[in-house]
């Protein structure tokens, strides 16, 4: 029999207000039931959100260190914990235990990050332009933060956004998505046992429409933290402006790999195999889009169609597994239907292209690594995220073009150049317009400690990670301290000319 899950609000495990619930299924194996879980809706935030409201101001009260050595314990368990957490994870939605547990890695690396973070939350000290003055600022808590996660990164993407929320002293309302329920679920049981006291941790399962909609539109969250599709990002930005809340948007990306003539092609082909199979192209951060310098392009081609089909699919508990799953029948559908498109704007397509069905794969959502040729960046495969493991190929005729390809995009997450020329190097990273470049190196694998997001539609000019994240969480106070002992007038009182 499934495992029964619930919400946690206001310190306690409990139903949706409607009883209503739903099932959590393993996407490599839809036969298996992970668990039922409570089919939220607007009541049941808006409970979450009294507790948040509460609990918040005693929360805050706690020394910034005090809640850290809380974070710290979490990572702690966590740590004890990784591989239980990992399997789970895997089960819930498909990837590689590799990954999982990586996953799982950068939940703690935020945690332990935010456990020396509460000693270093500086403020600024500086000059007054007044005699007997002085001005600093500090960071104060919003309030209660709103937080809507994607299944790709059901670990480490909660602890981007709920770790420094906390550590600043808001409490939390949070929507998991809906396909990784239960390890979001293990994140709330982590920070309880950790000592989060009631109240400042809730969590609410559901659907966007009802559970995130009620969450955005709640007038007493005063910050919202996304990370998903440009088109629900944006229906965010929509409501949430309308109320003047704090938003921070992480949203979609259409990643080039470009790779010069005088790189290392198999450094620059390990690299994209990780970067367009990794995940199975589930990542914001994927390499969709692969820019092969012309003297080099039918070289390269070759070379990657004879590794990847090497590349194992499956269920992703077997460790000789490469890839496993997409998540749920209806994104597989989506994938095969843009590579249905990619074939109909005259793309060629020279490896997969079709579900994949062997042995008991076929019980679940698998699709081949699917590789297109001669790509044209009017084409909706170059421009449009697919979000699957499907693989551009388009040529360019030198290092200028290759930029002006990798450029045309409405996206700018991350972008990637391989190349042993540091002229190109840097001038790549002077040129591509993105968040994020890497230098022979694949466009996947953030690190906690450093900021991560966009720019163009790929946000909204926030970013997570690091000491970065926690301007989305608080709010800056600037603090004047006269002890002139007479009313002195900035600006007026230092008029040069008088």
């Amino acid at each position: 029999m499934a495992e029964r899950y619930y919400n946690y609000i206001d310190g306690e495990w409990v139903d949706a207000v409607s009883g209503e619930t739903f099932e959590n299924r393993n996407p490599a194996n839809w036969d298996e039931v992970i668990g039922v879980f409570p089919s939220s809706g607007k009541e049941d935030v808006y409970r979450a959100v009294e507790a948040a409201k509460k609990a918040q101001k005693e929360w805050a009260s706690l020394p910034v260190p005090e809640r850290a050595k809380i974070l710290g314990k979490a990572g702690d368990i966590m740590v004890e914990r990784k591989e239980e957490l990992a399997k789970l994870e895997t089960r819930e939605m498909g990837k590689i235990l590799k990954e999982t547990r990586g996953d799982v890695q950068e939940g703690i690396d935020t945690l332990y990050y935010a456990f020396g973070e509460g000693r270093r939350l500086f403020g600024v000290t500086t000059p007054s332009e007044l005699r007997d003055k002085i001005a600093y600022t500090i960071v104060k808590p919003v309030g209660i933060a709103g937080l809507i996660t994607p299944w790709n990164f059901p670990m480490a993407i909660p602890c981007w956004k709920m770790v420094p929320a906390l550590l600043l002293g808001n409490t939390v309302v949070f929507k998991p998505a809906s396909d990784t329920p239960a390890t979001a679920t293990e994140l709330v049981k982590i920070m309880i046992e950790a000592g989060v006291p009631k109240g400042v941790v809730n969590i609410v399962h559901g659907t966007g429409s009802r559970v995130g909609e009620a969450i955005i539109s709640h007038p007493d969250i005063g910050v919202i933290s996304f990370t998903g599709s440009s088109a629900i990002g944006s229906r965010i930005a929509e409501v949430a402006g309308k109320m003047l809340k704090k938003v921070s948007l992480e949203l979609g990306g259409k990643n080039p790999q470009i790779v010069m003539d005088d790189a290392d092609l198999e450094l620059a082909l390990e690299g994209v195999l990780w970067g367009a199979f990794g995940t199975t192209g589930q990542r914001c951060t994927a390499t969709s889009r692969l820019i092969l310098h012309e003297p080099i392009y039918d070289k390269f081609i070759e070379m990657l169609v004879e590794r990847a089909k090497q590349l194992k699919i499956g269920n992703g508990l077997d460790e000789s597994v490469d890839m496993g799953p997409v998540i749920n029948e209806g994104q597989m559908n989506k994938i095969l239907e843009y590579i249905e498109i990619g074939k109909n704007e005259g793309a060629k397509p020279i490896l997969g292209g079709k579900r994949y069905t062997e042995g008991e794969c076929s019980k679940g959502w698998f699709i081949e690594p699917t590789i297109f040729i001669d790509v044209q960046p009017e084409m909706r495969i170059f421009q449009e995220e697919i979000f699957g493991p499907v693989l551009s190929v388009t040529k360019a005729k030198d290092f200028d073009h290759a930029i002006e390809l990798a450029n045309n995009s409405t996206y700018g997450l991350s972008s990637s150049i391989y190349t042993t020329d540091l002229r190109k190097a840097m001038k790549a990273i002077e040129l591509l317009e993105a968040g994020i470049t890497y230098v022979n190196a694949p466009t996947i694998g953030a690190e906690c400690h450093l900021p991560f997001g966009g720019v163009k539609n790929t946000g909204n000019g926030h970013r997570e990670g690091g000491k970065w994240v926690y301007e989305i969480f608080g709010e800056i106070k600037t603090v004047y301290v006269d002890y002139s002992g007479k009313l002195q007038k900035a600006q007026i009182d230092t008029d040069l000319n008088k």
